[in-house]
């Protein structure tokens, strides 16, 4: 529903007609919630002003849709604050409401002056909504004695054992600083932010470095209660409450510090790597994870965690959920070579003193493909082209390897037990002739397959 502008002010001519007071009176009030939900703006000035020689009155801006002009805290109210509206000759009345709202409002006689240009109340209590009605005009305010909620911390101690958890540390007040409330014009409950820091220092990730450095960190709170929480520190340290903004604008602010908090929460942080092999004669079968392919696969796993990490190992299982474990490493960096076919899983674990709180990095699969021995007949290598001058072997997962060639006398010319190596068709660094070689392979694959090769090797003189 909208209304206009003109038919507020007809409805606001009709009312005046009813001479029943408290009818006049409420039908204004639904009439003024009417215009606050639609957006409308009072055009009633409100100004304030604190008596000379006392701490300035803070004003806070309402919510929209609070239906009041703002929310004001006073140091005290006991006679040091006026609010005023223009009144350019027309009549003005003051009304208070409580927590109900303003449908139950009650005029305010006492503490109201008038100079036929601007009407003045000076309220004698706090924690009311106010509003002055001025020629079918209104304007709401909210006004917090702040005496009646003083800010005052005599410790901060570390709370029980039983009150904390991993994530969040409980800390135990001793002191002032109750919730601050408003109250819209239509009894809505509106919290008036106390803005209490806490401040202390926890840990975050060097990614670079792979190592927890101290940062500042700070937490806000509305109001203080016995027990208050914050994220909980992952590093010795002193939690400082400081506050509230009110004292603090007013000068006034007040700092208390804790004893210094060992931590219990951990966390950590892994990375892995896995070792680059260039063999132009290696196949690498596709993993079905980011690491693996053909073994043998080198992993180099690093773990950072933080202070509190007393117990820490990277563990190594076949089994995804970790139920059988069949490595413990307690070293941050961890060096692996997997050999066995299939998927391997690892993960980094570390706890507090107790294992009351723990942390377990990312899991990382390792999956290693079947093996596979292929040997070439032939190769040209007098011709040095670049292309077939060396005999390779195919291969893909072998673990285990011993080649050894022989001329057709059975004269060993070479051997050597890396599958990525060859025979560029030298002896003594000078060509053999062409002609049939013969080679013997043992192996063994990654899937335990076992090769037992044997045959020619025939080089062909291409000059």
């Amino acid at each position: 529903m909208i209304l206009s502008l003109d038919l507020c002010k007809i409805f606001r001519n009709f009312v005046r007609i009813i001479q029943l007071e408290k009818m006049q009176r409420f039908t204004l009030i639904i009439a003024a919630l009417m215009l606050a939900a639609l957006g409308s703006e009072a055009r009633v000035a409100l100004t304030y002003t604190p008596a000379e020689g006392t701490e300035r009155v803070l004003r806070t801006d309402a919510p929209a849709g609070s239906g009041l002009e703002a929310i004001f805290v006073a140091p005290a109210v006991n006679g040091n604050v006026t609010f005023s509206v223009e009144t350019e000759g027309r009549a003005a009345r003051w009304y208070r409401f409580s927590a109900l709202g303003a449908a139950y409002a009650e005029e305010v006689t006492s503490g109201v002056t008038s100079d036929g240009a601007r009407s003045t109340l000076t309220p004698a209590e706090g924690d009311m909504g106010y509003y002055a009605e001025v020629g079918g005009e209104s304007v709401y305010f909210w006004l917090v004695d702040y005496s009646r909620h003083p800010y005052a911390v005599t410790s901060l101690l570390e709370a029980p054992a039983e009150e904390q958890d991993c994530g969040r540390i409980a800390l135990s007040v001793a002191g002032q600083g109750d919730e601050i409330a408003a109250y819209t014009i239509n009894g809505r409950r509106l919290g008036v932010s106390r803005e209490i820091r806490l401040n202390y220092t926890t840990l975050k990730l060097d990614s670079e470095a792979m190592v927890y450095v101290t940062e500042p960190a700070e937490e806000t709170l509305t109001h203080l209660s016995s027990t208050i929480h914050a994220n909980a520190p992952l590093c010795a340290t002193i939690f400082t409450l400081s506050g509230d903004r009110f004292l603090d604008q007013w000068g006034r602010g007040e700092s208390i510090e804790s004893p210094t908090i060992s931590p219990r929460a951990v966390a950590c942080h892994t990375t892995a790597v896995q070792g680059e092999r260039d063999a132009d004669n290696e196949v690498k079968p596709p993993s079905s994870g980011a690491f693996g392919g053909s073994a043998p696969c080198e992993m180099t796993f690093t773990a950072a965690f933080t202070d509190a990490a007393i117990f820490h190992e990277w563990q190594v299982s076949r089994q995804s959920d970790f139920e059988d474990i069949e490595l413990h490493e307690p070293d941050a960096v961890f060096n692996y070579t997997f050999t066995e076919e299939g998927t391997t899983y690892v993960r980094f674990y570390c706890a507090n003193a107790d294992a009351s709180c723990d942390a377990v990095g990312e899991t990382y699969e390792i999956s290693i493909g079947t093996s596979s021995l292929r040997c070439p007949n032939a190769f040209s290598p007098f011709n040095e082209d670049g292309t077939n001058d060396v005999w390779k072997v195919s291969y893909s997962s072998i673990v285990s390897f011993e080649c050894s060639i022989f001329d057709r006398y059975g004269k060993l010319i070479t051997s050597f037990t890396d599958p990525a190596e060859g025979w560029d068709g030298k002896r003594g660094g000078k060509f053999v002739p062409a002609g049939v070689y013969f080679y013997v392979i043992k192996a063994r694959g990654a899937d335990g397959r076992k090769y037992n090769l044997s045959g020619d090797i025939n080089i062909v003189d291409y000059k």
